[in-house]
């Protein structure tokens, strides 16, 4: 009897993670079916993908580009719809197995909710989601008795250290960081910098907006808070090693002593099959590592004076409440200036600790805090922008 193909329904097919994903579906074609894609803006690729994989829904975020969409799949029989209620409404649906979610920034967190409470296996790309509202998701996949499993390479290095670990108490989480192309850049060269050269990532081929956050360290701010919350370890059990060969893609201390870390050749693949097999490990043709090929392995400490958003994340963490939501809809506005070339690399933490300290604080949030807290941090980080 031939076995049930898992469903999956990716959100945020278009972008670096999404694409990987489906790449890694089409070598393992005898255990996935693509169900449905989704995407924001970018619909000639959405149609390709679509035209590939012919998954029975196809979404795209923005709604002016739904007839151009529909036309294009017209000869297909693929249900097409449009908006963010769709994506959505596309994550509840009955026959997906897993939904991974690989959409940028404060945008997954609506349709991870859907799916959550849908009872669907989450494989988590969006770290935003955890960020923005850590509590609140696992709580409901709690509720829901939803398996959350980490596609990110630092997470899921972690989760592949605690695999066969039962009940063991973790002393500490150590979270790897390359450093970014701008670490050994002093405060006036930093000043200095291009959009361009922030894009350029020493190690890793990631879309512009996590590319930017790797090169001011926000995207390792927002990682230990997700760590927090997929692992239930108190802030003072995270701290983040620069490691600029990103071989070592995170490791965890015992109450013994004993680290364990999880290696490997830096590409999204390897975690990405990892969560959608788990707990299996299949055969791949992922590059392998060659000790012969690196021979040192360095660490040093992040400098939290030049980086000055792992800082902000690490007080977010301890702060708790809104003041994670605050720090991503801070940053995500300061991110799309800096990516225009309307500010400086600097400036863009400058935004970021004011909109940090004026910013409304709620201790409990509930959905509706969330939502109210993501505006209004939007709106003020959006008028210090000159």
């Amino acid at each position: 009897m031939e076995e049930k193909k898992k469903q999956i329904a990716i959100l945020g097919s278009t972008g670096s993670i999404g694409t990987q994903a489906l790449e890694v579906i089409a070598d393992s074609h005898l255990q996935f079916e693509v169900y449905a894609l989704t995407a924001n803006n970018n619909v000639d690729l959405l149609i390709s993908q679509a035209r590939q994989f012919c998954p029975e829904h196809v979404v795209i975020g923005n709604e002016s580009l739904y007839p151009q969409l529909k036309s294009a799949l017209a000869d297909l029989p693929i249900k097409v719809y449009a908006g963010t209620d769709a994506i959505a409404q596309v994550a509840e649906m009955q026959p997906i197995d897993i939904v991974l979610t690989a959409m940028v920034g404060y945008s997954g967190l609506k349709p991870t909710i859907s799916a959550i409470k849908a009872g669907k296996k989450i494989a988590l790309a969006n770290k935003e989601t955890l960020v923005v509202a850590g509590e609140l998701i696992c709580q409901l996949a709690i509720d829901n008795r939803v398996s959350i499993l980490p596609v990110d390479s630092e997470h899921s290095a972690i989760f592949q250290c605690l695999a066969g670990e039962g009940d063991n108490a973790i002393e500490k989480l150590i979270l790897t960081a390359s450093g970014g192309p701008f670490r050994t850049k002093s405060m006036d060269e930093l000043q200095q910098v291009t959009c361009k050269q922030a894009l350029k990532h020493p190690n890793w081929d990631m879309g512009a907006k996590i590319t930017i956050d790797s090169a001011s360290l926000m995207n390792k701010g927002f990682e230990i808070i997700e760590a927090k919350w997929l692992f239930g370890v108190t802030p003072e059990q995270i701290e983040v090693v620069v490691h600029p060969q990103s071989i070592i893609h995170s490791m965890v201390q015992f109450t013994d002593g004993s680290i364990k870390a999880q290696l490997g050749m830096p590409d999204m693949k390897l975690p990405i099959q990892y969560a959608l097999t788990y707990p299996e490990r299949v055969k791949s043709n992922f590059p392998r590592f060659d000790f012969n090929q690196c021979t040192q392995f360095t660490f040093e400490q992040p400098d939290l004076t030049r980086f000055r958003n792992l800082a902000f994340a690490f007080h977010a963490m301890e702060r708790g409440g809104n003041m994670p939501c605050i720090l991503n809809a801070a940053n995500e506005i300061v991110v799309a200036a800096f990516l225009k070339e309307k500010i400086g690399f600097l400036q863009m933490s400058d935004i970021i600790e004011s909109v940090m300290h004026k910013a409304s604080f709620v201790n409990k949030p509930s959905y509706e805090d969330y939502v109210q807290t993501d505006a209004s941090a939007r709106e003020l980080a959006s008028s210090l922008i000159k």
